[in-house]
């Protein structure tokens, strides 16, 4: 069993950063913080100061028949030289929509065997809500030279290989998308449904929302999550629609100790493919 990522040497925060830790290191140079929201108005309506602001689609390819895949490594090379990253810097990614997006980007840095990152619990409501001051101005990144590599392809999880595993005690398959969804009962895609096997718990019951969409308490999720049937001596896969709403309960996975991985194809693929076993 993984425990939970804490800060090492290596690493200016924790997997998982409070506003009020993050205020204390801002003037850091090795740090980089990323807004990647959902809505672009909330970037310009205030954001943590020094944060740049990336576009969340970005961070996928965006081409058929894998949209929702993690773009090639050239297009990674590019996107990160851009932002700035170097392999010294230390990563803090927000939202404003309680962490998909965010954790869409640590996912990808992840991939690339980039593990100095960390994620601001709540994002930028939990900031706003501490009273932290914000910034209305854009920041401009100052460019770098970087090349990404796959270095942790065990990361990501393909398709094929769910279903070599199927049916195999020790796999779980965490599901984030809607009951609706899981049930077959929504959807746009060819089949409708869920993987043989998995078990749904919607990404947003991971989120407080008493706490401003922090993470909710690793016990409780623990204990939730074994109710379902997960556990953290199991091998754990998630997937939603595409990879950005199962992004997030990667990062819970993580935060609580899970051997998770994502699957970035997502039900985009599974219920699009004709060869793939589907329950409702």
């Amino acid at each position: 069993m993984r425990t939970p990522q804490q800060s090492s040497e290596a690493n200016i925060l924790p997997l998982i950063v409070e506003p009020e830790t993050l205020q204390e290191h801002l003037d850091d140079p090795q740090l980089l913080i990323i807004d990647v929201p959902k809505d672009s108005g909330s970037y310009t309506q205030g954001h943590v100061p020094g944060a740049i602001f990336l576009e969340s689609r970005r961070l996928m390819n965006g081409q058929a028949p894998l949209p929702s895949e993690a773009p090639d490594v050239a297009a990674l090379s590019a996107l990160f030289s851009e932002l700035g990253l170097t392999r010294d810097t230390h990563v803090v990614a927000y939202d404003d929509e309680g962490g998909g997006f965010a954790a869409r980007l640590l996912w990808t840095l992840e991939l690339i065997g980039h593990p100095r990152y960390s994620y601001l619990n709540g994002g930028i409501h939990a900031w706003r809500a501490a009273g932290l001051a914000v910034q209305t101005e854009p920041n401009t990144p100052t460019p770098s030279t970087y090349h990404a590599e796959i270095l942790n392809p065990e990361t990501r999880i393909t398709a094929d290989e769910i279903k070599e595993r199927l049916g195999e005690k020790n796999l779980a398959i965490w599901d984030a998308r809607s009951p609706a969804e899981y049930r077959g009962e929504t959807g746009q895609n060819k089949r409708l449904g869920h993987i043989p096997g998995a078990v749904n718990m919607e990404w947003t019951r991971a989120m407080d929302p008493e706490r401003n969409l922090r993470i909710r308490g690793y016990a409780e999720l623990v204990n939730e999550l074994d109710t379902l049937g997960i556990t953290q001596d199991m091998d754990v896969v998630t997937h939603c629609q595409g990879h950005h709403r199962s992004a997030f309960t990667w990062l819970v996975g993580r935060a609580l100790g899970f051997n998770i991985r994502g699957y970035a194809g997502s039900w985009n693929e599974w219920g699009n493919r004709d060869d793939t076993p589907v329950e409702t």
